[in-house]
């Protein structure tokens, strides 16, 4: 039969999967002979076992019973025993911290009669005993009962008036108990329990079931915490912090969890428990005040943060209480920390010798590293925001709101910083979104036309401001409360919150990204001298590559001082936007071979250029050009306005041949239509015409003693017969020109996962395109449905994340995995990386690691994300033997 609990001295730190965060380190802090008062912990399983069958598992009562009656022996006291009562605490620890999410209750064992054993207990002290009697019934009805905390609180406040609760006489805390007492019999009718072994057992029920409480569900959704782990439950004997002046409770860090700077850091609060700290009843003092209030006490504890930290080798987070001048120590866990913190307390420890640099670059992740590259708004300017959409992009951006492309490029030419508003973007805005100090939409998600490629731009963006109501035609947005915002005037967006503020709030610049982009020294700023040694150590442990996703000789450059070692992913088609949108409406409405290769000659001298200005901000790194895949709708005006425009009359013949021309390539689902290879097989003389222009931008290159790298991607590739046919044209086109380049495929389609070793006959690489891999294994569009459905999916648990934030392993990632086993077993120096959105999510990255891939590819912002947590995959998994 399974062991449901432990007492603190069976325990260790290494076995929170079963006892939970507090539970191991009360167990390890008892090995280490610190004051911690005697309990034990009632293990996960038995959390899990009873949310899954509705009642306590069997053996759990007994086992329970024994360790209760093996802790009143140690305390010489039985729980609630009338005239010297045992008192316990009922505490929630997960595995993971999840402050304030679940729920506590102190003070169990107390009732009409045990209050006055207490009372005798603490040396006569009436008031002490009947202000934790209150305590026990207010924690207990709203905790347990499920009584709304208001109404003692109000009881509470209505009783102290401009009092401090501890001005409260013995004589009012009594009648403030049959208050309590009043409130709970009128809320549940029935009595507050008086049975000191029924407290406990509905106390430990109620922490089993706040494991489900929608705040703790919210909170493990945000902080990707597994719903299955649940709770464990800690029972502990009671110290008190509210016996009188000489006693009190406090919470201490052993480094400055903001900075990461060493001290003395933390609060203290006299005369009051544990919950008085968190519930901001009266202010604390600065924990150096405990030094002139108890000195013993203070240098205790000094000694005592010294052992955890050097025991933990990091940052501690400390709960103490002291009763009489004695200090109990609660709880301790390895700290929560600012991103700036982390990064200095890591390479602080390391020059203690307390942790090595593998371990330095574990003890920080990407998100953090992310967050230090974000510009800010100044957090103590006024703001008024005016609205919220999606966080689709962090940073911030102030500028003058306009409402089209061709005016953004037309002020920022100008010098002027602009926000594109729009209610969504589409290819046709990359000009003025490139313009843009930041975009803003009043439709689409996170993986929205906007947000993508904002992030792609590390360009600041919110999406999805549904309480905006943009007006293009009109010039101006409508907020709520009647605010308009009109071209021209300023506003503010926080990508990081999803905020929009009326005006201009402050910003200020990220160092670590001046520092990345070579603007300054590592070392000038403490900050970007830690985030320089463990980004340099990164480097040089971690086997997988990091490219970039880059369209233009300025991404590339950006990405190189980034650290890109390659471009994974250079999309053609946004080169055809713009003016030469001109040329690719020719080409697709050209009759007859002469028209044709017309227009194609009129696009080559362009790609080209091009591609010679990507090759030469590369020079000696790979570059990946993924062949045109554009949907064909987005080359051609829009079906109806041009119908219209025909239909009225004031549409030329030009017109109308093009109104042919659209409905005669109109799709119902373009994304699934003829794009990709499908549209180089069908377009005579397309793909061979950008193959001839990467082939000549090399051979230029070369000739001007330049390194050029170039491979040719061919997209949409779901048969190899389609990739065959496209190769042998490519092929021939090298061995013409001379020049060498690997020729390979997106894997994108799930066929071309799962016909891999096919595929890798005729195949040099592979590039999983895990955006479109996602939306066709899921069967969804990633553009259409996000705002649809996915927060109900993530609420009812069929996404713990979006999949196209993070590779869905069970689908997509089970593809992938096949695709690389495949693939390498024909054809064993196959080539492996990803281009997707998902190159730059650090769970992703793991992932690319685990299953083998050679490199991964992002947007030039993320590349340090990138470089980060491909060295911590590869520490996480003990090295590349995994590969």
């Amino acid at each position: 039969m399974a062991k449901f609990v432990y007492d603190f001295t069976e325990g260790n730190k290494d076995l929170k999967d079963l006892l939970g965060g507090k539970g191991a380190n009360l167990a390890e802090m008892t090995n280490l002979g610190l004051p911690v008062p005697p309990g034990f912990t009632i293990t996960t399983e038995a959390c899990r076992a009873y949310l899954a069958d509705g009642r306590t598992p069997e053996g759990l009562d007994r086992e329970i019973g024994e360790h209760l009656g093996a802790l009143e022996k140690t305390m010489g006291r039985r729980l609630g025993q009338a005239d010297d009562p045992l008192l316990v605490s009922v505490r929630s620890g997960a595995k993971f911290s999840m402050p304030g999410m679940m729920e506590t209750v102190l003070n169990i064992g107390l009732n009409d009669e045990s209050v006055h054993g207490l009372a005798k207990q603490a040396g006569g002290n009436e008031r002490f005993a009947w202000d934790s009697y209150r305590r026990l019934i207010q924690m207990f009805g709203k905790t347990v009962l499920g009584i709304d905390g208001d109404r003692f609180e109000h009881a509470l406040d209505d009783l102290k008036g401009a009092r401090q609760d501890y001005d409260l006489t013995p004589e009012e805390l009594q009648r403030l108990v049959e208050t309590y007492k009043g409130i709970v019999r009128e809320e549940t009718g029935r009595e507050f329990p008086a049975d000191p072994r029924e407290q406990m057992e509905l106390a430990i029920k109620a922490v089993f079931e706040s494991w489900n409480a929608p705040r703790a569900v919210l909170y493990r959704r945000q902080e990707r915490i597994p719903a299955d782990l649940g709770t464990a439950v800690n029972v502990v004997a009671m110290v008190f912090g509210n016996c009188g002046m000489d006693s009190g409770t406090g919470v201490a860090f052993t480094r400055d969890p903001g900075s990461g700077h060493q001290g003395v850091y933390g609060d203290y609060l006299q005369n009051a428990q544990g919950e008085d700290v968190v519930a901001g009843i009266r202010n604390t003092v600065p924990l150096q005040d405990l030094e002139k209030i108890h000195p013993e006490a203070y240098r205790e504890l000094l000694g005592i943060m010294e052992t955890l930290e050097n025991h933990y080798r990091d940052l501690c987070d400390i709960e103490f209480t002291i009763e009489r001048g004695k200090l109990w120590m609660l709880q301790t866990r390895v700290g929560k920390r600012t991103a700036g913190a982390a990064f200095r307390i890591a390479t602080q420890l390391v020059d203690q010798g307390l942790i090595d640099m593998d371990e330095a670059v574990q003890r920080v992740t990407g998100d953090q590293l992310a967050q230090l590259m974000f510009p800010r708004f100044d957090d103590k300017a006024a703001k008024k925001r005016i609205a919220t959409g999606m966080n689709a992009s962090p940073g911030a951006a102030v500028g003058q709101a306009v409402f089209s492309s061709e005016r953004a490029v037309e002020l920022a030419e100008r010098g002027e910083d602009v926000i594109l508003v729009r209610r969504e973007t589409n290819p046709d805005d990359l000009a003025g979104m490139i313009a843009a100090r930041g975009v803003l939409t009043s439709r689409g998600g996170k993986t929205s036309h906007a947000a993508v490629v904002a992030r792609g731009m590390g360009k600041t963006c919110v999406c999805g401001a549904e309480e905006l109501e943009v007006s293009p035609a009109e010039r101006r947005f409508t907020a709520p409360g009647g605010v308009v915002v009109r071209e021209g005037d300023v506003i503010s967006i926080d990508g990081t919150s999803g905020a929009v503020y009326l005006g201009e709030v402050p910003v200020a610049d990220s160092p670590v990204v001046r520092y990345f982009e070579g603007e300054r020294e590592a070392g000038g700023d403490d900050l970007v001298r830690a985030v320089h040694r463990i980004m340099s150590h990164a480097d040089a442990v971690r086997a997988l590559g990091v490219y970039a996703n880059a369209d233009t000789p300025e991404d590339a450059a950006r990405a190189r001082r980034f650290g890109a070692q390659g471009i994974g992913l250079c999309r053609t088609e946004h080169m055809f936007l713009g003016e030469r949108r001109q040329l690719v409406e020719d080409l697709i409405l050209a009759e007859g071979e002469e028209e044709r290769q017309a227009a194609l000659d009129a696009l080559e001298p362009l790609q080209k250029a091009d591609f010679t200005g990507i090759l030469e901000a590369m020079d000696g790194l790979p570059v990946t050009i993924r062949l045109i895949d554009p949907p064909l709708h987005e080359f051609l005006p829009d079906h109806v306005e041009l119908a219209v425009k025909v239909a009225t009359g004031k549409g030329t013949e030009k017109d109308a041949k093009l109104l042919e021309a659209v409905k005669r390539l109109h799709e119902q689902n373009p994304m699934l239509g003829l794009r990709g290879v499908r549209l180089g097989l069908v377009v005579p003389g397309l793909f061979a015409m950008q193959v001839r222009a990467i082939a000549e931008a090399a051979r230029e290159r070369r000739e001007q003693g330049g390194d050029p790298r170039p491979e040719i991607m061919i997209p949409l590739v779901g048969a190899v017969q389609e990739l065959e046919a496209v190769r042998e044209e490519a092929a021939a086109i090298l061995r013409e020109t001379g020049v060498e380049a690997l020729i390979g495929t997106m894997i994108e389609v799930p066929r071309a996962a799962l016909t891999a070793g096919q595929i890798a006959e005729a195949a040099e690489f592979f590039s999983f395109g895990t955006n479109d891999l996602t939306q066709m294994t899921w069967g969804f569009s990633r553009d259409d449905v996000e705002a649809a459905f996915f927060a109900k999916y993530l609420e009812l648990g069929v996404f713990g994340v979006s999949p196209f934030e993070t590779i869905d392993r069970d689908g997509v990632g089970r593809l992938m995995r096949l695709a690389v086993e495949e693939g390498r077993a024909v054809r064993p120096d196959l080539k492996l990386g990803i281009c997707g959105e998902h190159g730059g999510d650090p769970d992703s990255v793991h992932f690319c690691h685990e299953i083998g891939l050679d490199y991964v590819s992002c947007s030039p912002f993320r590349i340090p994300v990138a470089r980060l947590e491909a060295a911590r995959a590869l520490l996480t998994f003990g090295g590349s033997d995994t590969r």
